[in-house]
């Protein structure tokens, strides 16, 4: 996974599972730090994500959201979008609505 920060915005690419959850907590924590406002995870370069990754970003919102900020994220993939479901996290995450290609 590599995380690739762009303003307010992390950009997030690769595998986004338990081996790289470590990483992401620790750059996604920072950034909330650090950043004032919202903060946007761009997941569009994710392949695949799993429920321990999912649930790290659930536990960042909440944090944010006591903060009084929101955690977005954005450019879902279908699989990640899969996983959100599955796992019932996207009543818990604020995903960002896609347009539709056609």
């Amino acid at each position: 996974m590599e995380i690739v920060i762009d303003g307010p915005t992390l950009v997030l690419s690769g595998d986004f599972d338990v081996r790289s959850t470590w990483m992401a907590r620790s750059v996604i924590y920072d950034h909330l730090d650090t950043v004032e406002g919202d903060v946007v995870l761009d997941v569009s370069g994710v392949h695949c994500a799993d429920v321990t990754a999912l649930k790290l970003l659930a536990v960042a919102t909440r944090q944010a959201h006591i903060d009084g900020r929101r955690l977005i994220l954005q450019g879902c993939t279908p699989a990640v979008r899969r996983m959100l479901h599955l796992s019932r996290l996207y009543r818990v995450l604020e995903v960002e609505n896609s347009p539709l290609i056609a």
